[in-house]
């Protein structure tokens, strides 16, 4: 157990919850011995620095609270157990009443983390970095009013894939691809691989399907003569307003976040039981 000596727990203000578990975890945690720190948000928008102390995230909440802390522990390899106060979520899949066991099972060792990929989200203007942030979901370009066409151009790896005319253009990491993406017709990936799924949002062209892609470089254009204004989201929670001829820069990050899996059940299971696959036609 030695390995971990600081805790922070990151927890919705608004959830009642909140404070109860946490009370729990560092009633229990005081007699390992282990340091506990508790921060509660009133939002989960932008990024915030947890200092290189930190051994261990606890993230109470909902899948919205996993992203935040996701981006926080980023930037030092920090580990983060995600517990869901309600019924547990493609991310947050341990729930309340598991929090103990999968706790104990990470401090004595146990192989119980899953290496997620994340992005690195990069806005370049006139040649010079103005915007960057990481990312454990996606990436996401659109207009900021409803319902409104934009326009962007693509390349991948420095080669031109096309121009789109769509409602927006999403970027997703395998543990993305069971959000926005997989809503817009995207494919679900398992959550460890090494790719990345540009979708389309409602592409004006039927033929722009949506594609899997390995470790290369995506770039995104806002063309001219736009109709609308246009934003960047990282995770839903960190918006950027774009300008056109912007270059939207989406890579691999090198950061891979350290999240603790449940020991009861695995990214089959939780994918089977949230989209309610049946299994059996007849049961269906």
């Amino acid at each position: 157990m030695s390995r971990v000596k600081k805790v922070l727990i990151i927890a919705p203000s608004i959830k009642s919850e909140s404070k109860e578990v946490a009370k729990e975890i560092e009633e229990y945690l005081s007699t390992q011995k282990i340091s506990l720190t508790s921060i509660y948000i009133d939002s989960t928008e932008g990024t915030m620095d947890i200092g290189n102390d930190i051994d261990l995230i606890i993230a109470l909440g909902g899948d919205g609270t996993v992203l935040y802390a996701a981006r926080a522990a980023a930037p030092y390899g920090t580990t983060v157990l995600p517990v869901n106060l309600g019924t547990f979520g493609y991310i947050t899949e341990i729930e309340k009443s598991e929090w103990k066991e999968s706790l104990d099972a990470y401090l004595s060792g146990a192989d119980n983390v899953s290496k997620r990929l994340m992005l690195k989200v990069s806005v370049y203007r006139n040649g010079k970095e103005v915007f960057f942030s990481r990312g454990l979901n996606e990436a996401v370009i659109c207009s900021s009013g409803i319902a409104k066409v934009i326009n962007l151009g693509l390349s991948i790896d420095k080669t031109f894939a096309g121009n789109f005319r769509s409602d927006g253009m999403i970027v997703a990491t395998p543990t993305g691809s069971t959000g926005y993406s997989l809503a817009s017709g995207g494919p679900i990936l398992d959550a460890e691989m090494r790719a990345l799924i540009i979708t389309p949002i409602c592409p004006f062209t039927l033929s722009n399907r949506p594609l899997v892609t390995g470790e290369k470089e995506i770039v995104l254009e806002v063309l001219e003569h736009q109709r609308t204004n246009i934003v960047l989201t990282v995770d839903g929670q960190v918006l950027f307003e774009l300008e056109e001829k912007d270059r939207i820069v989406v890579e691999m990050s090198s950061k891979r976040l350290r999240l603790i899996h449940s020991t009861k059940r695995n990214f089959t299971e939780v994918i089977r039981e949230k989209l309610h696959w049946a299994g059996d036609m007849r049961n269906a």
